[in-house]
């Protein structure tokens, strides 16, 4: 049983160490902070942001909260796992709603040079500027 058991845990352990990263991360994602400039082609009216702080994970601070969450679907898929967030009051929480809202309805995600862009197929386009 051990002659066994030893050469598949070793074959499972470097079938785990050669995986790579598919998430957006790994396509230009992280190491920046996004900021929104439009959704649906109008100009956003409030600050918000969006970053990949960690594989499998998104955060940032909407007009109003700062919010987190997963998010670990392979790239170009994206998929917002259950965002939480502060909960603060301010005169921006419609904006902060619209923006939560249409992050959880994202569900494609492209990176190109200094933009990011999360879609769906029933016409969602939110447009992100790097910052930093």
């Amino acid at each position: 049983m051990k002659t066994v058991l030893i050469p598949l845990l070793i074959a499972l352990s470097l079938t785990a160490a050669c995986r790579k990263d598919e998430t957006v991360s790994a396509y230009g994602g992280a190491d920046h902070v996004w900021t929104l400039k439009t959704l649906n082609g109008n100009i956003f009216p409030a600050p918000a942001t969006l970053t990949f702080p960690e594989v499998g994970q998104i955060a940032g601070n909407g007009p109003c909260n700062s919010y987190f969450g997963a998010m670990d679907a392979p790239y170009p898929w994206f998929q917002a796992g259950p965002i939480g967030s502060t909960r603060r009051a301010c005169p921006d929480m419609r904006a902060e709603t619209v923006f939560l809202d249409s992050l959880k309805a994202a569900t494609l995600i492209e990176v190109v040079d200094d933009t990011l862009i999360l879609s769906n197929p029933e016409g969602l386009e939110m447009i992100f500027k790097a910052t930093e």
